[in-house]
C-alpha cells in the first residue's frame, strides 16, 4: 500500500479542478459586485427530483445575486485555457435545466415567485500570470425554454 494513501494526505488537498472552480467563483463574485450586482448567496444546493433511473438529482446555483430588482441565478464556468472551447460552452441544456429547476425551488422557498428572474453566466479563463479574462452573459437562457408544452386536442 502506498504510504501517502495510508496517511490520507491526498484528502488534505483538493483536486486542481476544484481549485480552479473555487478561484473562478471568487473572481466572479468580485466581478459581479464591481458591475452593480448585490450578491445574496453562493453555492445554493437543493434536491430537484429524480433521474430516469430513480436516483436523487441535486441542483446547484453558483451565485444568487440581485441586479436592481431582478433576481439573478449565475452559473460560473472557469477554465485554465480556452484553447479547446470557451467556458460558457459547458453550460449545456442539461445544466440549464438543472439550474432552472433549482431556481424555481429557491424562489418557492423564499416566496420570490413574482420577482423578475434572469439566468446569467460568468465565463472565466485563467491565464497564468496575466489578468484573467472574465465575460458576463446576461440572460444566457430563459425559463420559457423549459416550460412544459400543452398538447392540443387535435392529435
Amino acid at each position: 500500500m502506498n504510504s501517502i494513501l495510508s496517511l490520507g494526505i491526498e484528502n488534505k488537498y483538493p483536486p486542481a479542478a476544484s481549485l480552479v472552480g473555487e478561484t473562478g467563483e471568487h473572481l466572479a463574485a468580485e466581478f459581479l459586485k464591481r458591475n452593480g450586482y448585490e450578491p445574496v448567496l453562493r453555492n445554493f444546493k437543493t434536491p430537484i427530483g429524480r433521474n430516469r433511473r430513480g436516483a436523487q438529482v441535486t441542483g446547484e446555483i453558483d451565485i444568487v445575486a440581485l441586479d436592481g430588482e431582478t433576481l439573478c441565478f449565475v452559473e460560473v464556468k472557469t477554465r485554465s485555457s480556452d484553447a479547446f472551447a470557451a467556458p460558457a460552452a459547458a453550460v449545456d441544456l442539461r445544466k440549464q435545466r438543472q439550474i432552472t429547476r433549482a431556481g424555481r425551488v429557491y424562489r418557492k422557498i423564499f416566496d420570490l415567485r413574482r420577482r423578475p428572474v434572469r439566468y446569467d453566466v460568468v465565463s472565466i479563463v485563467l491565464r497564468g500570470k496575466k489578468a484573467p479574462q472574465i465575460e458576463l452573459f446576461k440572460g444566457f437562457w430563459t425559463e420559457e425554454k423549459f416550460k412544459k408544452k400543452v398538447w392540443a386536442d387535435d392529435i
